[in-house]
């Protein structure tokens, strides 16, 4: 796929997350920027390459009136001096009150897992969370034992732990930076 769709549909439901999944990572940082600043960088997914090293493209299939969409999102998880390329495509909504950033993963390994970026200002800061719930891939035996040992802890909080530390810190730099 090249490029992005000018298609437009109706924003997601994907509901509140579920309460229970077999396999969960939480990535948490109180940010050093206004809440609006850092939940705008988290929500423009399709600037997050500008912003991000390790993250390879970001393309919207279609686009929904609430900043969501389909979107195709692919990323490097580095091991030192190797790059492991990630692939994945989402139901993505976005909620202005929450506010939050919803994720379904439709393709790739991860279809099915739920992801939810919260937002909470506190004092002077802002407290930005991650919370990647699955059951794991469909692989009969291993399944849930790999999304457990190795896709979680290794792959999944691996990229959401630069994507969010990236992201603070252009949200603490101010309007109009980049990776520096």
């Amino acid at each position: 796929m090249t490029g992005t769709t000018r298609s437009t549909v109706a924003p997601f439901d994907l509901g509140a997350m579920p309460q229970t999944r077999r396999m969960r990572t939480v990535d948490e940082l109180l940010v050093r920027a206004p809440l609006p600043r850092i939940f705008e960088y988290a929500r423009e997914v399709d600037r997050w390459p500008e912003h991000l090293e390790h993250y390879r493209w970001v393309k919207f299939e279609s686009r929904a009136s609430d900043g969501g969409g389909i979107v195709e999102m692919a990323a490097w998880r580095p091991f030192g001096s190797v790059r492991w390329p990630t692939w994945w495509k989402s139901e993505m909504s976005v909620s202005d009150s929450a506010p939050n950033v919803r994720f379904r993963h439709v393709a790739g390994i991860t279809k099915g897992m739920e992801v939810e970026w919260s937002f909470a200002r506190e004092g002077d800061t802002t407290r930005v969370r991650i919370v990647h719930l699955w059951n794991g891939p469909r692989w009969p035996l291993v399944g849930i034992v790999a999304a457990k040992a190795v896709i979680g802890p290794v792959f999944v909080h691996g990229i959401a732990s630069r994507t969010l530390a990236g992201l603070a810190a252009v949200a603490e730099r101010g309007p109009g930076t980049s990776r520096g």
